[in-house]
């Protein structure tokens, strides 16, 4: 079935720093839409990708997998690590000492079951798609598994399942103290860690780039190396666009700011603040796109990202003639371009 799980990059973070236990995982698979091999993905105690490629037949394999603890486990399509977008990616709690059985009949939904832990995660997990499939809400669904069941060490691993924070935490109190102080708490723990110091940064962004708030000021050094501040500007509508050369819709979104660049030529200007790249990749990036507006390059260090308390990228921050913050958005939206026809038309 299709797991309701957080990103990747949060699980690594919450297993990072788990004690190390090492044991063995006893895989089984019969998985039609695979071939002759899987790659095995995990992250070890040292925060390094671990990865281990096994061979079988026809979807069929069984093998085992040293552990250093519990963690977050891929299952993958050897395409999938070449980003093919069709490539399958099995994903599961890893666990040493038991043994997980894997069904996939095509490349829409996928079971696991096993051991007596999967075998409780297998309940969890038919819980979760049935309140999907019914278009509810799975946090509640996976709360009510998490009560019925407090002694399951699945429900521990449940935990990460939710999407409310506070719910989360609610649940958590509900387990029985061995499993609450258990193998998994380092998971689900170290997952609400990341979930609440990231509620608080966007809080902090919400405050940073609230609209009428004096937009901090900065100088950074442009093409020609010589300084470029944000004052300099002040008397006509300036658009920073927080953005880097390796963020794929920072450079998907360039043609409709060129277009929108021309449309309203002498209505704002667009300052350029380059993030997380080097100084000949920024230059690069600038000729490759051919991108007309201001550019300056923001090295390692400043702390302009800080005073604007940037979250994600692209961040574009329209900053109004006197200098105040008039919006803020986040990622590639629509909404940006409507509120400059609104602005300019």
């Amino acid at each position: 079935m299709k797991k309701i799980l957080l990103s990747l990059a949060l699980m690594v973070a919450a297993v990072s720093n788990m004690q190390a236990a090492v044991g063995k995982l006893k895989v089984k698979m019969d998985c039609k839409p695979v071939g002759d091999s899987i790659v095995a993905l995990y992250m070890n105690n040292a925060g390094m990708q671990e990865t281990k490629t096994f061979t079988g037949k026809k979807g069929k394999f069984d093998f085992e997998l040293e552990l250093p603890d519990v963690v977050q486990l891929y299952l993958v399509e050897p395409g999938a690590l070449r980003n093919q977008s069709t490539a399958m990616v099995y994903r599961l709690p890893g666990v040493p000492g038991e043994e997980a059985v894997l069904t996939a009949e095509d490349r829409t939904r996928y079971d696991i079951n096993g051991s007596k832990f999967y075998a409780q995660f297998h309940e969890a997990d038919v819980v979760a798609e049935s309140a999907q499939k019914e278009g509810k809400d799975a946090t509640d669904a996976i709360y009510g598994f998490i009560k019925a069941h407090p002694d399951y060490e699945a429900s521990a691993y449940a935990l990460t399942m939710m999407r409310d924070p506070a719910k989360m935490k609610e649940a958590a109190t509900l387990l029985a103290p061995e499993v609450r102080d258990g193998r998994f708490k380092p998971i689900y723990q170290g997952l609400l860690d990341q979930i609440e110091e990231r509620m608080k940064a966007e809080k902090e962004a919400a405050k940073k780039q609230a609209a009428g708030i004096d937009a901090p000021d900065f100088t950074l050094n442009d093409l020609n190396g010589k300084p470029l501040s944000l004052s300099s500007l002040r008397g006509k509508h300036v658009i920073l666009d927080f953005w880097g050369s390796w963020c794929g819709w920072c450079i998907k979104g360039i043609p409709q700011m060129k277009e929108y660049y021309q449309k309203y030529k002498g209505k704002f200007e667009i300052l350029g603040i380059d993030c997380n790249d080097s100084d000949q990749k920024w230059r690069d990036a600038v000729k490759k796109y051919e991108l007309p507006w201001l550019h300056v390059y923001n090295p390692k260090g400043s702390k302009v990202l800080a005073d604007y308390a940037i979250q994600g990228f692209p961040t574009k921050i329209i900053v109004g003639p006197d200098g105040k913050i008039v919006k803020t958005i986040v990622g590639e939206d629509p909404a940006f371009y409507t509120l400059l026809d609104e602005l300019f038309k």
